[in-house]
C-alpha cells in the first residue's frame, strides 16, 4: 500500500467504496468455510451480512455497547454525515449507518490496522449469525 495514504483525510465516501469490498470478501470467505456451494444460497446468504440493514443493526450494536474507539467514532460520524444518494429500498438512516460501517472498514483496512478490522468484522459476523 502507498504510504501517500492517509485514511484520516480521505473522503467518507471513498473510504466506505473500499470497506465495501473489504467487508464483502470477509463474508465470502466465511460463508465458503461454511461449507454453501450452491451459487444461489452462497448469495442470497452473503446478501444477509451486507446489506444495508444488517451493517446498520451492526453498527448501531457496537456503538451502544460502547465498543469502537474515539478514533472510530471520528470516521464512523463522518460516514454517518456523507451526502450520498440513497436507494429507494432503504430508508435514509439506515443507508447511513451502513455508509459509516463501511466507511469504518475502509479506515482501518486503508491504516493497516489488521487485527482490528479482523476483530470487528468476526465481531459482525457474530452479530449477524446471533440475530438470524
Amino acid at each position: 500500500m502507498s504510504q501517500d495514504l492517509k485514511p484520516h483525510l480521505m473522503k467518507s465516501l471513498t473510504l466506505a467504496y473500499m470497506g465495501d469490498v473489504v467487508y464483502e470478501k470477509y463474508v465470502r470467505e466465511y460463508i465458503i468455510q461454511k461449507g454453501e456451494v450452491k451459487p444461489q444460497a452462497l448469495h442470497t446468504l452473503a446478501v444477509s451480512f451486507v446489506s444495508a440493514k444488517a451493517q446498520s443493526y451492526v453498527l448501531l450494536r457496537w456503538i451502544e455497547d460502547g465498543m469502537l474507539t474515539e478514533q472510530e467514532e471520528t470516521i464512523v460520524r463522518r460516514g454517518r454525515n456523507a451526502k450520498s444518494n440513497v436507494p429507494k429500498n432503504t430508508d435514509p438512516q439506515t443507508y447511513r449507518y451502513s455508509t459509516a460501517f463501511e466507511a469504518l472498514m475502509g479506515y482501518l483496512y486503508f491504516n493497516e490496522e489488521f487485527e482490528r478490522l479482523d476483530h470487528l468484522v468476526f465481531q459482525a459476523i457474530m452479530d449477524i449469525e446471533e440475530r438470524r
